[in-house]
């Protein structure tokens, strides 16, 4: 019992701390959803091979979607007419960060890291997407497909035969912001709940089990240990929100905080399922690229992460979760209450889908844990997904 209650108590903390961070940042993104034009999207991603992969790349940091459930987002942002470079830079900045992970990075870890992750994701997303339209000059061009503008908020327009400046006129402020929290609290919180509780319980087993001298004496520091958190990474389904209290579990206990970037950035961007699919949107050279530029860049960018705290002489064990001062203890303990309830249906759902699955009644379509058929794909037309975020 000890056992068990260690790691609870730890798991408690960590989620009393973050909270009310969470809270804030599920609810921006459902105004970012509801306010996202998606006619603005398909005009400055569609065309061209440098400044559309920065735009890209810069659209999907404050995006929250799983790795799995960007997949068929990305697929939308084809149609909407934006090149394979653009895609995959979508396709990478937005599972690596997102408005939910950089608020709960704030609150779990420091301010370095809370500007450190969403600049790797952009960086590492442009590198992925300019290496990928560089492999692709010398192809014939891709032809464009008819860009889905549908209205974002209720689907009333489809964006092509409706005037922008009429169709600005068909849902109010309130209307919109109604719109997003209900995407907030009925969609994307159900998608990240379970695999929110699954990293917070992972995290108070790290916090309550594993020996600080040995992970601080294989993953303090140096290039084994970025790859070392690499290979630990890139097999792994664990959304960005999820992967941030165990990447603050692993600091707390000795790990550098490079090596934990490179797992913030590798662990959400990749798994084995959702590569899967990504044969099928890009293609299996386009799959490798992506897969080549996450590597290489994340390592690249743990270590100079590791000289930037060595050289302002900033220790991120000691620093770790000092924002979750700030926030009164009744305001983190209502946060944490609020978060508990509305995690238990998705939570019993996905368990129940777990079951289904093991029991080989839950059939063979590709999914990567997401409950309500939130990221699901098919294979051959993962359209059924276009209307998901980015309509």
């Amino acid at each position: 019992m000890p056992f068990f209650t260690d790691i609870l108590l730890a798991a408690w903390e960590l989620l009393r701390e973050s909270s009310i961070y969470i809270l804030f940042g599920i609810v921006v993104a459902g105004l970012l959803r509801a306010f996202l034009n998606p006619a603005t999207v398909a005009r400055h991603l569609g065309g061209g091979r440098v400044l559309p992969v920065f735009k890209a790349a810069l659209l999907g940091v404050p995006i929250p979607l799983c790795s799995c459930g960007v997949v068929p987002a990305a697929a939308s942002l084809k149609r909407q007419g934006a090149s394979n470079g653009a895609t995959a830079s979508f396709l990478i900045s937005t599972p690596e960060s997102g408005v939910d992970s950089i608020a709960i990075t704030y609150a779990l870890l420091d301010p370095i890291m809370t500007v450190a992750r969403p600049a790797a994701a952009f960086v590492t997303a442009s590198a992925a997407g300019l290496a990928e339209n560089l492999f692709a000059s010398r192809r014939p061009a891709q032809r464009l497909q008819t860009p889905d503008l549908s209205c974002p908020v209720d689907g009333c327009c489809e964006g092509i035969d409706c005037d922008p400046a009429t169709h600005r006129k068909h849902h109010t402020a309130r209307e919109k912001i109604g719109a997003g929290m209900a995407f907030s609290f009925r969609e994307l919180w159900p998608d990240l709940a379970p695999w929110f509780v699954f990293g917070m319980l992972l995290a108070g087993v790290i916090q309550a089990l594993l020996p600080t001298e040995i992970l601080s004496s294989h993953l303090g520091g140096g290039l084994l240990s970025m790859v070392i958190m690499l290979g630990a990474g890139i097999p792994l389904y664990i959304c960005a929100t999820a992967s941030t209290p165990i990447a603050a579990a692993l600091i707390l206990k000795g790990v550098s905080p490079g090596a934990a970037l490179v797992f913030l950035l590798a662990g959400p961007a990749t798994n084995a399922a959702s590569l899967s699919m990504l044969f099928e949107v890009l293609g299996k050279r386009a799959t490798a690229v992506y897969l080549g530029a996450i590597a290489v860049v994340s390592i690249l960018l743990g270590l100079s992460l590791d000289a930037v705290y060595g050289t302002l002489g900033v220790s991120a064990q000691a620093v770790a979760g000092e924002a979750a001062e700030l926030i009164p203890a009744w305001a983190q303990i209502s946060g944490a209450a609020a978060l508990i309830v509305l995690s238990v249906g998705p939570v019993v759902s996905a368990g129940r889908g777990l079951l289904r699955r093991l029991s080989g009644r839950g059939g063979h379509h590709h999914t990567c844990g997401c409950e309500s058929g939130s990221c699901e794909t098919s294979r051959t037309d993962p359209a059924p997904m276009k209307d998901r975020l980015l309509p």
